[in-house]
Protein backbone atom coordinates (compact mmCIF):
# COMPACT_ATOMS: atom_id res chain seq x y z
CA UNK A 1 0.00 0.00 0.00
CA UNK A 2 1.32 3.38 -0.94
CA UNK A 3 1.70 6.17 1.62
CA UNK A 4 -0.95 8.85 1.63
CA UNK A 5 -0.45 12.58 2.05
CA UNK A 6 -3.02 14.98 3.48
CA UNK A 7 -2.73 18.77 3.12
CA UNK A 8 -4.77 21.12 5.30
CA UNK A 9 -4.86 24.88 4.69
CA UNK A 10 -5.89 26.83 7.75
CA UNK A 11 -9.05 28.89 7.39
CA UNK A 12 -7.70 31.41 9.81
CA UNK A 13 -4.57 33.43 9.45
CA UNK A 14 -1.27 31.92 10.41
CA UNK A 15 -0.22 31.40 13.98
CA UNK A 16 3.16 32.68 15.02
CA UNK A 17 5.22 30.26 17.06
CA UNK A 18 8.04 31.65 19.13
CA UNK A 19 10.14 28.44 18.98
CA UNK A 20 10.00 25.06 17.30
CA UNK A 21 8.13 22.26 19.01
CA UNK A 22 10.31 19.53 20.47
CA UNK A 23 10.09 16.09 18.83
CA UNK A 24 7.95 13.56 20.65
CA UNK A 25 8.16 9.79 20.50
CA UNK A 26 7.74 8.51 16.96
CA UNK A 27 4.62 6.62 15.91
CA UNK A 28 4.93 3.42 13.93
CA UNK A 29 1.93 4.25 11.75
CA UNK A 30 2.98 7.82 10.89
CA UNK A 31 6.33 8.63 9.36
CA UNK A 32 6.28 12.43 9.15
CA UNK A 33 4.00 15.26 10.20
CA UNK A 34 5.02 18.87 9.68
CA UNK A 35 3.34 22.03 10.96
CA UNK A 36 4.29 25.20 9.14
CA UNK A 37 3.22 28.84 9.45
CA UNK A 38 4.22 32.18 8.05
CA UNK A 39 4.43 35.29 10.14
CA UNK A 40 5.42 37.79 7.47
CA UNK A 41 2.61 37.53 4.94
CA UNK A 42 -0.45 37.37 7.23
CA UNK A 43 -1.83 39.58 9.99
CA UNK A 44 -0.97 38.58 13.52
CA UNK A 45 -3.94 36.73 15.06
CA UNK A 46 -2.65 37.24 18.58
CA UNK A 47 -2.41 40.99 18.21
CA UNK A 48 -5.81 41.36 16.57
CA UNK A 49 -7.62 39.36 19.26
CA UNK A 50 -5.54 40.33 22.22
CA UNK A 51 -4.55 36.77 23.02
CA UNK A 52 -1.04 35.34 22.81
CA UNK A 53 -0.42 32.28 20.65
CA UNK A 54 1.34 30.35 23.39
CA UNK A 55 -1.73 30.36 25.65
CA UNK A 56 -4.49 29.82 23.08
CA UNK A 57 -3.08 27.12 20.85
CA UNK A 58 -3.07 23.47 21.83
CA UNK A 59 -0.60 21.39 19.93
CA UNK A 60 -1.53 17.97 18.59
CA UNK A 61 1.01 16.47 20.97
CA UNK A 62 -1.24 17.47 23.88
CA UNK A 63 -4.06 15.47 22.30
CA UNK A 64 -2.01 12.36 21.81
CA UNK A 65 -3.61 10.47 24.67
CA UNK A 66 -7.10 10.81 23.21
CA UNK A 67 -6.40 10.54 19.48
CA UNK A 68 -3.43 8.22 19.33
CA UNK A 69 -3.75 6.27 22.58
CA UNK A 70 -4.66 3.13 20.69
CA UNK A 71 -1.55 3.26 18.56
CA UNK A 72 1.18 4.39 20.92
CA UNK A 73 3.03 7.69 21.36
CA UNK A 74 2.16 10.85 19.49
CA UNK A 75 3.89 11.63 16.16
CA UNK A 76 6.63 14.22 16.06
CA UNK A 77 5.87 17.76 14.87
CA UNK A 78 8.25 20.00 12.92
CA UNK A 79 7.84 23.68 12.23
CA UNK A 80 8.34 24.62 8.59
CA UNK A 81 8.33 28.39 7.94
CA UNK A 82 8.62 28.05 4.18
CA UNK A 83 4.90 27.19 3.73
CA UNK A 84 1.73 28.39 5.39
CA UNK A 85 -0.16 25.13 5.62
CA UNK A 86 -0.34 22.01 7.74
CA UNK A 87 0.91 18.85 6.05
CA UNK A 88 0.29 15.36 7.33
CA UNK A 89 1.95 12.40 5.75
CA UNK A 90 1.03 8.92 6.94
CA UNK A 91 2.28 5.51 5.87
CA UNK A 92 0.24 2.34 6.06
CA UNK A 93 0.82 -0.51 8.51
CA UNK A 94 2.97 -3.28 7.02
CA UNK A 95 0.74 -6.14 5.90
CA UNK A 96 3.46 -8.61 6.87
CA UNK A 97 2.67 -8.15 10.60
CA UNK A 98 -0.42 -10.37 10.49
CA UNK A 99 1.32 -12.87 8.26
CA UNK A 100 4.25 -13.24 10.67
CA UNK A 101 1.82 -13.88 13.53
CA UNK A 102 0.04 -16.56 11.51
CA UNK A 103 3.34 -18.19 10.57
CA UNK A 104 4.36 -18.19 14.26
CA UNK A 105 1.12 -19.96 15.22
CA UNK A 106 1.67 -22.47 12.43
CA UNK A 107 5.18 -23.24 13.67
CA UNK A 108 3.88 -23.78 17.23
CA UNK A 109 1.16 -26.09 15.94
CA UNK A 110 3.67 -28.12 13.94
CA UNK A 111 5.97 -28.38 16.97
CA UNK A 112 3.11 -29.57 19.15
CA UNK A 113 2.07 -32.12 16.53
CA UNK A 114 5.65 -33.39 16.35
CA UNK A 115 5.77 -33.78 20.14
CA UNK A 116 2.52 -35.77 20.16
CA UNK A 117 3.86 -37.99 17.39
CA UNK A 118 7.09 -38.63 19.30
CA UNK A 119 5.11 -39.30 22.49
CA UNK A 120 3.11 -42.04 20.75
CA UNK A 121 6.09 -43.44 18.85
CA UNK A 122 8.34 -43.75 21.91
CA UNK A 123 5.47 -45.36 23.85
CA UNK A 124 4.87 -47.93 21.12
CA UNK A 125 8.54 -48.90 20.93
CA UNK A 126 8.83 -49.07 24.72
CA UNK A 127 5.91 -51.47 25.06
CA UNK A 128 7.02 -53.70 22.18
CA UNK A 129 10.69 -54.02 23.19
CA UNK A 130 9.83 -54.24 26.88
CA UNK A 131 7.39 -57.07 26.24
CA UNK A 132 9.96 -58.91 24.11
CA UNK A 133 12.48 -58.75 26.96
CA UNK A 134 10.02 -59.79 29.67
CA UNK A 135 8.79 -62.78 27.65
CA UNK A 136 12.24 -64.44 27.74
CA UNK A 137 13.72 -62.74 30.82
CA UNK A 138 11.14 -63.01 33.67
CA UNK A 139 12.80 -60.60 36.10
CA UNK A 140 10.64 -57.45 36.16
CA UNK A 141 12.47 -55.86 39.11
CA UNK A 142 15.81 -56.04 37.32
CA UNK A 143 14.27 -54.77 34.08
CA UNK A 144 12.77 -51.82 35.95
CA UNK A 145 16.11 -51.02 37.61
CA UNK A 146 17.83 -51.03 34.21
CA UNK A 147 15.26 -48.54 32.92
CA UNK A 148 15.81 -46.23 35.88
CA UNK A 149 19.59 -46.61 35.54
CA UNK A 150 19.54 -45.55 31.88
CA UNK A 151 17.27 -42.63 32.79
CA UNK A 152 19.65 -41.58 35.56
CA UNK A 153 22.58 -41.54 33.12
CA UNK A 154 20.57 -39.42 30.67
CA UNK A 155 19.61 -36.94 33.39
CA UNK A 156 23.23 -36.57 34.52
CA UNK A 157 24.33 -36.00 30.93
CA UNK A 158 21.53 -33.49 30.41
CA UNK A 159 22.59 -31.49 33.44
CA UNK A 160 26.33 -31.89 32.82
CA UNK A 161 26.11 -30.67 29.20
CA UNK A 162 23.78 -27.78 30.21
CA UNK A 163 21.01 -29.10 27.98
CA UNK A 164 18.69 -28.36 30.88
CA UNK A 165 19.31 -26.20 33.92
CA UNK A 166 20.60 -28.18 36.90
CA UNK A 167 18.32 -27.46 39.86
CA UNK A 168 19.32 -26.52 43.38
CA UNK A 169 17.41 -28.86 45.65
CA UNK A 170 16.91 -28.23 49.34
CA UNK A 171 16.51 -30.94 51.95
CA UNK A 172 12.85 -30.00 52.46
CA UNK A 173 12.20 -30.50 48.76
CA UNK A 174 13.86 -33.93 48.82
CA UNK A 175 11.66 -34.94 51.75
CA UNK A 176 8.57 -33.83 49.81
CA UNK A 177 9.69 -35.63 46.64
CA UNK A 178 10.51 -38.93 48.38
CA UNK A 179 6.89 -40.19 48.59
CA UNK A 180 6.44 -39.34 44.91
CA UNK A 181 9.56 -41.34 44.04
CA UNK A 182 8.32 -44.33 46.04
CA UNK A 183 4.95 -44.53 44.29
CA UNK A 184 6.56 -43.76 40.92
CA UNK A 185 8.91 -46.71 41.45
CA UNK A 186 6.09 -49.03 42.43
CA UNK A 187 3.88 -47.89 39.55
CA UNK A 188 6.48 -48.73 36.91
CA UNK A 189 7.44 -51.97 38.65
CA UNK A 190 3.83 -53.18 38.74
CA UNK A 191 3.38 -52.25 35.07
CA UNK A 192 6.39 -54.37 34.10
CA UNK A 193 5.10 -57.22 36.26
CA UNK A 194 1.79 -57.08 34.42
CA UNK A 195 3.43 -56.90 31.00
CA UNK A 196 5.41 -60.02 31.86
CA UNK A 197 2.22 -61.97 32.67
CA UNK A 198 -0.43 -60.82 30.19
CA UNK A 199 -0.60 -59.20 26.75
CA UNK A 200 0.27 -55.55 26.19
CA UNK A 201 -3.26 -54.79 25.01
CA UNK A 202 -4.82 -56.29 28.14
CA UNK A 203 -2.43 -54.44 30.47
CA UNK A 204 -3.35 -51.12 28.87
CA UNK A 205 -7.04 -51.97 28.92
CA UNK A 206 -6.82 -52.47 32.68
CA UNK A 207 -4.78 -49.28 33.01
CA UNK A 208 -7.77 -47.45 31.51
CA UNK A 209 -9.16 -47.74 35.06
CA UNK A 210 -6.84 -44.93 36.22
CA UNK A 211 -9.67 -42.31 36.30
CA UNK A 212 -11.60 -44.51 38.73
CA UNK A 213 -8.68 -44.59 41.18
CA UNK A 214 -8.06 -40.88 40.67
CA UNK A 215 -11.64 -40.04 41.70
CA UNK A 216 -11.57 -42.33 44.74
CA UNK A 217 -8.18 -41.15 46.04
CA UNK A 218 -8.97 -37.46 45.44
CA UNK A 219 -12.18 -37.80 47.44
CA UNK A 220 -10.44 -39.67 50.28
CA UNK A 221 -7.32 -37.54 50.71
CA UNK A 222 -8.03 -34.18 49.06
CA UNK A 223 -11.72 -33.76 49.74
CA UNK A 224 -12.40 -33.26 46.01
CA UNK A 225 -15.74 -34.93 45.38
CA UNK A 226 -16.73 -35.69 41.78
CA UNK A 227 -19.72 -34.29 39.93
CA UNK A 228 -22.54 -36.47 38.66
CA UNK A 229 -21.03 -36.20 35.17
CA UNK A 230 -17.70 -37.60 36.31
CA UNK A 231 -19.40 -40.46 38.14
CA UNK A 232 -21.44 -41.25 35.03
CA UNK A 233 -18.30 -41.43 32.91
CA UNK A 234 -16.80 -44.04 35.26
CA UNK A 235 -19.57 -46.55 34.51
CA UNK A 236 -18.46 -47.38 30.93
CA UNK A 237 -14.84 -47.53 32.11
CA UNK A 238 -15.52 -50.12 34.80
CA UNK A 239 -17.99 -52.02 32.64
CA UNK A 240 -15.68 -52.09 29.63
CA UNK A 241 -12.69 -53.34 31.65
CA UNK A 242 -14.85 -56.06 33.24
CA UNK A 243 -16.12 -57.17 29.81
CA UNK A 244 -12.61 -57.21 28.34
CA UNK A 245 -11.23 -59.14 31.33
CA UNK A 246 -13.92 -61.82 31.10
CA UNK A 247 -13.04 -62.54 27.46
CA UNK A 248 -9.23 -62.03 27.56
CA UNK A 249 -7.31 -65.02 26.20
CA UNK A 250 -4.16 -64.26 28.21
CA UNK A 251 -5.97 -63.48 31.45
CA UNK A 252 -4.39 -64.44 34.77
CA UNK A 253 -4.89 -62.95 38.18
CA UNK A 254 -1.24 -62.07 38.72
CA UNK A 255 -1.15 -59.87 35.61
CA UNK A 256 -4.58 -58.39 36.39
CA UNK A 257 -3.77 -57.38 39.97
CA UNK A 258 -0.35 -56.05 38.97
CA UNK A 259 -1.98 -53.71 36.47
CA UNK A 260 -4.55 -52.65 39.07
CA UNK A 261 -1.75 -51.98 41.57
CA UNK A 262 -0.04 -49.87 38.91
CA UNK A 263 -3.22 -47.80 38.58
CA UNK A 264 -3.37 -47.31 42.35
CA UNK A 265 0.25 -46.23 42.74
CA UNK A 266 0.30 -43.98 39.65
CA UNK A 267 -2.77 -42.11 40.78
CA UNK A 268 -1.40 -41.95 44.34
CA UNK A 269 1.56 -40.10 42.83
CA UNK A 270 -0.80 -37.47 41.37
CA UNK A 271 -2.62 -37.06 44.68
CA UNK A 272 0.64 -36.82 46.64
CA UNK A 273 2.02 -34.23 44.24
CA UNK A 274 -1.00 -32.05 44.99
CA UNK A 275 -0.85 -32.66 48.72
CA UNK A 276 2.87 -32.16 49.36
CA UNK A 277 4.00 -29.79 46.59
CA UNK A 278 1.66 -26.93 47.41
CA UNK A 279 4.08 -24.15 48.36
CA UNK A 280 4.98 -22.00 45.37
CA UNK A 281 8.58 -21.54 46.45
CA UNK A 282 9.00 -25.31 46.81
CA UNK A 283 7.52 -26.18 43.42
CA UNK A 284 9.64 -27.48 40.54
CA UNK A 285 8.90 -27.67 36.85
CA UNK A 286 7.67 -31.03 35.58
CA UNK A 287 10.84 -32.06 33.73
CA UNK A 288 13.09 -31.28 36.71
CA UNK A 289 10.73 -33.11 39.06
CA UNK A 290 10.67 -36.17 36.81
CA UNK A 291 14.47 -36.14 36.53
CA UNK A 292 14.92 -36.07 40.31
CA UNK A 293 12.31 -38.80 40.78
CA UNK A 294 14.11 -41.00 38.22
CA UNK A 295 17.39 -40.78 40.13
CA UNK A 296 15.71 -41.43 43.47
CA UNK A 297 13.78 -44.39 42.02
CA UNK A 298 17.01 -46.00 40.83
CA UNK A 299 18.60 -45.55 44.27
CA UNK A 300 15.51 -47.00 45.98
CA UNK A 301 14.99 -50.02 43.72
CA UNK A 302 18.58 -51.15 43.02
CA UNK A 303 19.15 -52.81 46.43
CA UNK A 304 15.65 -54.32 46.33
CA UNK A 305 16.43 -55.86 42.94
CA UNK A 306 19.65 -57.44 44.21
CA UNK A 307 17.86 -58.79 47.30
CA UNK A 308 14.85 -60.21 45.41
CA UNK A 309 16.31 -61.41 42.10
CA UNK A 310 20.08 -61.32 42.61
CA UNK A 311 22.64 -60.17 40.07
CA UNK A 312 21.34 -61.94 37.00
CA UNK A 313 21.96 -59.43 34.22
CA UNK A 314 25.60 -60.39 33.63
CA UNK A 315 26.74 -61.95 30.33
CA UNK A 316 27.69 -65.20 32.06
CA UNK A 317 24.23 -65.61 33.57
CA UNK A 318 22.42 -64.84 30.32
CA UNK A 319 24.59 -67.31 28.40
CA UNK A 320 24.10 -70.00 31.02
CA UNK A 321 20.33 -69.48 30.78
CA UNK A 322 20.52 -70.02 27.03
CA UNK A 323 19.46 -66.46 26.18
CA UNK A 324 20.72 -64.32 23.34
CA UNK A 325 22.88 -61.88 25.29
CA UNK A 326 23.22 -59.29 22.52
CA UNK A 327 19.50 -59.31 21.81
CA UNK A 328 18.55 -58.93 25.47
CA UNK A 329 20.96 -56.04 25.98
CA UNK A 330 19.91 -54.25 22.80
CA UNK A 331 16.19 -54.56 23.43
CA UNK A 332 16.57 -53.60 27.09
CA UNK A 333 18.55 -50.50 26.14
CA UNK A 334 16.04 -49.42 23.47
CA UNK A 335 13.14 -49.99 25.87
CA UNK A 336 14.88 -47.96 28.60
CA UNK A 337 15.68 -45.09 26.23
CA UNK A 338 12.11 -45.00 24.93
CA UNK A 339 10.77 -45.23 28.50
CA UNK A 340 12.67 -42.13 29.55
CA UNK A 341 12.06 -40.31 26.25
CA UNK A 342 8.28 -40.73 26.18
CA UNK A 343 7.91 -39.47 29.74
CA UNK A 344 10.13 -36.46 29.05
CA UNK A 345 8.11 -35.63 25.92
CA UNK A 346 4.89 -36.10 27.89
CA UNK A 347 5.98 -33.41 30.37
CA UNK A 348 7.07 -31.14 27.52
CA UNK A 349 3.57 -31.42 26.05
CA UNK A 350 2.00 -30.75 29.44
CA UNK A 351 3.90 -27.46 29.62
CA UNK A 352 2.32 -26.38 26.30
CA UNK A 353 -1.30 -27.54 26.62
CA UNK A 354 -3.99 -27.72 29.28
CA UNK A 355 -4.35 -30.82 31.50
CA UNK A 356 -7.63 -31.67 29.74
CA UNK A 357 -5.95 -31.67 26.32
CA UNK A 358 -3.10 -33.76 27.72
CA UNK A 359 -5.61 -36.23 29.18
CA UNK A 360 -7.36 -36.60 25.83
CA UNK A 361 -3.99 -37.13 24.15
CA UNK A 362 -3.15 -39.81 26.71
CA UNK A 363 -6.42 -41.58 25.91
CA UNK A 364 -5.60 -41.54 22.20
CA UNK A 365 -2.10 -42.81 23.02
CA UNK A 366 -3.56 -45.82 24.84
CA UNK A 367 -5.70 -46.65 21.82
CA UNK A 368 -2.64 -46.43 19.54
CA UNK A 369 -0.57 -48.67 21.82
CA UNK A 370 -3.33 -51.29 22.09
CA UNK A 371 -3.90 -51.43 18.32
CA UNK A 372 -0.20 -51.57 17.40
CA UNK A 373 0.56 -54.25 20.02
CA UNK A 374 -2.32 -56.41 18.80
CA UNK A 375 -1.04 -56.12 15.23
CA UNK A 376 2.64 -56.66 16.12
CA UNK A 377 2.22 -59.62 18.48
CA UNK A 378 -0.84 -60.95 16.60
CA UNK A 379 -2.77 -61.11 19.84
CA UNK A 380 -6.04 -63.06 19.47
CA UNK A 381 -8.91 -60.68 20.17
CA UNK A 382 -12.57 -61.70 20.19
CA UNK A 383 -15.37 -59.32 19.16
CA UNK A 384 -16.64 -59.13 22.74
CA UNK A 385 -13.13 -58.37 24.00
CA UNK A 386 -12.77 -55.61 21.40
CA UNK A 387 -16.15 -54.22 22.46
CA UNK A 388 -15.13 -54.14 26.12
CA UNK A 389 -11.85 -52.39 25.31
CA UNK A 390 -13.63 -49.85 23.11
CA UNK A 391 -16.26 -49.08 25.75
CA UNK A 392 -13.59 -48.60 28.44
CA UNK A 393 -11.55 -46.24 26.25
CA UNK A 394 -14.67 -44.32 25.26
CA UNK A 395 -15.39 -43.87 28.97
CA UNK A 396 -11.87 -42.53 29.53
CA UNK A 397 -12.37 -40.02 26.73
CA UNK A 398 -15.73 -38.99 28.19
CA UNK A 399 -14.14 -38.61 31.63
CA UNK A 400 -11.46 -36.29 30.25
CA UNK A 401 -14.16 -34.08 28.74
CA UNK A 402 -16.62 -33.87 31.66
CA UNK A 403 -13.91 -33.46 34.30
CA UNK A 404 -13.61 -29.76 33.48
CA UNK A 405 -17.31 -29.14 34.14
CA UNK A 406 -17.46 -27.27 37.42
CA UNK A 407 -20.34 -27.85 39.83
CA UNK A 408 -22.74 -24.96 40.21
CA UNK A 409 -22.35 -23.05 43.45
CA UNK A 410 -25.38 -21.79 45.32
Amino acid sequence: MQSTAFTFSPSISSISLSKPLKPAASLSRFRHISLSSSSSKSPDLASSNGVSASSSVRTPAALSSSRFGAFGSAPYLVEDRRRGDLTVRASSVPESAGESEKSGNLVQTLQLGLLFGLWYLFNIYFNIYNKQVLKVYPFPVTVTVVQFAVGTVLVILMWGLNLYKRPKISSSQLVAILPLAVVHTLGNLFTNMSLGKVSVSFTHTIKAMEPFFSVVLSAMFLGEFPTIWVLSSLLPIVGGVALASATEASFNWSGFWSAMASNLTNQSRNVLSKKFMIKKEDSLDNITLFSIITIMSFILLAPVSIFMEGINFTPSYLQSAGLNMGQIYKRSLIAALCFHAYQQVSYMILQRVSPVTHSVGNCVKRVVVIVTSVLFFRTPVSPVNSLGTGVALAGVFLYSRVKRIKPKTA
